[in-house]
């Protein structure tokens, strides 16, 4: 069997390396989007794998000849859609190593760097965004408070898991019956709401959407009455979700008034930071955090906007033996003195996978090379651009600015029908110089209006600049000639 020696290993990296290197300094100057048709890419492999080795040329050559072609190129300065997917040499350096290290992190004693590593790093990430002292090593019970979990989705669900735990034992319950628990969220939120609830066993209708105001953020008021009515009709709430950075516009939910609610009814309260957690860096942005402390749990993507590479979601717990205690099963296989002794964290137990990959490396990396100075200099100059770019649209009277700015985060459309936008959004993406996604969101201060067509402009990418933010307007520009 033809394993790799460390010599070809050592040649072989390097070619990589280099290509890699190559991609970084040639990615500004390519298409942000391929031309490929559905069936293309799986069009190029063969029917069935080689029977024997292949020469590690060819194996190179079609990473040219199947992958390149064929990508989004999601570090493109021109890439404006969803949101920023941040992929910096730090990060890939820590994920190489990650990768060739192997590590199984599920229990402290399968590797005690990568457990202990991730639960310091975690609280330097909660004293760079100023989280309260209750998501702190310092705050409230010994031992960590933070993990790293693959996705914010991965993280809702998992505590949601817990909050119907916590639920449970208050009700003195065997069970609950999911057909009579709701969750709570914004009619704006994300939709690993509504799957996290679908998972869990709940009826699609249990997921309670609550009423936005004019500023699209959740309306406490309107919380409140749907929580009281649950309780009378005897449904057991287990969670409300809190947005910081809606999907569609970026709106920020009200924490103080939403906590309140959550605390007086004693209601699980998450915090889904996703996009906007990054900015908290930046002191600046920290009102979107006021009221924080009542929160159970907060999540956010170092790997949406603060330049480290995918899959890395930062979730803090106020209590973390809330969701250890719904998540622990420990079959004697993975029985060990360290764990019995009750002296270590084993990360197993604050996730839905049981294995897990090292992935603090890639965090750890990224906050000794950039330092907080560094990663508030990248997000102060996103949201600078995206100021810019929002004075552009404001001065050209055939646009309108759709909803509030929210950071780097500008939503945008052609004045009239949607059908002028969507022919807009068609035209821009298939330049292939600039590439943005759409949503739909009603008239600014009427949430009860009809949803309009709107294109966001997604401000993020790692090689982004002003000037790319201006480039991409002439674009836009040039595009609405005639429509």
């Amino acid at each position: 069997m033809p394993h790799m020696t460390p010599d070809e290993f050592r040649a072989l990296g390097a070619q990589m390396v280099e290509r890699i290197a190559r991609y970084m300094e040639e990615v500004d100057g390519l298409p942000v989007t391929p031309t490929t048709r559905p069936g293309d890419v799986a069009a190029l492999l063969p029917d069935a794998p080689p029977e024997s080795p292949e020469a590690w040329d060819d194996v190179f050559a079609d990473v040219e000849r199947v992958v390149m072609p064929h990508v989004t190129h999601w570090q493109h300065p021109g890439f404006f859609g969803f949101f920023p997917c941040n992929a910096t040499g730090p990060s890939i350096l820590a994920d190489m190593l990650s990768t060739g290290l192997g590590v199984q992190g599920m229990l402290w004693s399968t590797s005690p760097a990568a457990t202990e590593i991730e639960w310091k790093v975690l609280d330097w990430l909660a004293q760079c965004i100023g989280l309260p002292e209750c998501f702190r090593l310092t705050g409230g019970a010994p031992g960590p408070k933070g993990v790293i979990q693959g996705t914010a989705s991965e993280a809702l669900l998992a505590c949601l898991i817990a909050a119907r735990e916590r639920a449970r034992h208050s009700a003195g319950a065997e069970s609950l019956d999911p057909s009579r628990c709701a969750v709570y969220a914004s009619a704006e939120a994300h939709s690993s709401m509504l799957k996290a609830a679908l998972l869990l066993g709940l009826p699609r209708e249990n997921l309670r959407l609550i009423g936005v105001d004019g500023a699209l953020r959740m309306r406490a008021d309107a919380l409140e009455r749907a929580i009281g009515a649950d309780r009378a009709a005897g449904v057991t709430p287990l969670l409300v979700c809190a947005t910081l950075g809606t999907t569609s516009s970026g709106a920020v939910d009200p924490l103080p008034a939403l906590g309140a609610v959550a605390q007086r009814e004693g209601v699980w309260l998450h915090v889904d930071a996703a996009y906007a957690g990054a900015a908290l860096v930046c002191p600046e942005h920290r009102w979107m955090i006021e009221g924080a402390a009542r929160a159970d749990s907060f999540n956010f993507n170092p790997h949406k906007w603060l330049l480290t590479s995918f899959d890395c979601s930062a979730l803090w717990l106020r209590d973390p033996l809330a969701l250890r205690n719904a998540m622990s099963v420990t079959p004697e296989y993975l029985r060990n003195e360290a764990s019995d002794s009750g002296r270590v964290v084993d990360y197993r137990d604050w996730q839905i996978p049981l294995g897990r990959r090292f992935r603090s490396l890639k965090l750890w990396f990224t906050l000794r090379h950039y330092g907080v100075s560094g990663l508030r200099a990248h997000i102060e100059e996103h949201v600078r651009s995206a100021e810019v770019f929002e004075s552009l649209v404001r001065a050209d009277d055939r646009f309108e600015v759709a909803a509030p700015r929210s950071l780097s985060l500008v939503c945008f459309r052609l004045r009239g029908g949607d059908d002028r936008t969507r022919e807009l959004h068609r035209r821009v993406n298939a330049t292939r110089e600039v590439f943005l996604t759409h949503t739909t969101l009603p008239p600014d201060g009427e949430p009860e209006g009809a949803r309009r067509y709107v294109l966001r402009m997604a401000i993020g990418a790692v090689r982004t600049r002003e000037g790319h933010v201006r480039g991409a307007w002439d674009v836009i520009r040039r595009e609405a000639e005639g429509l």
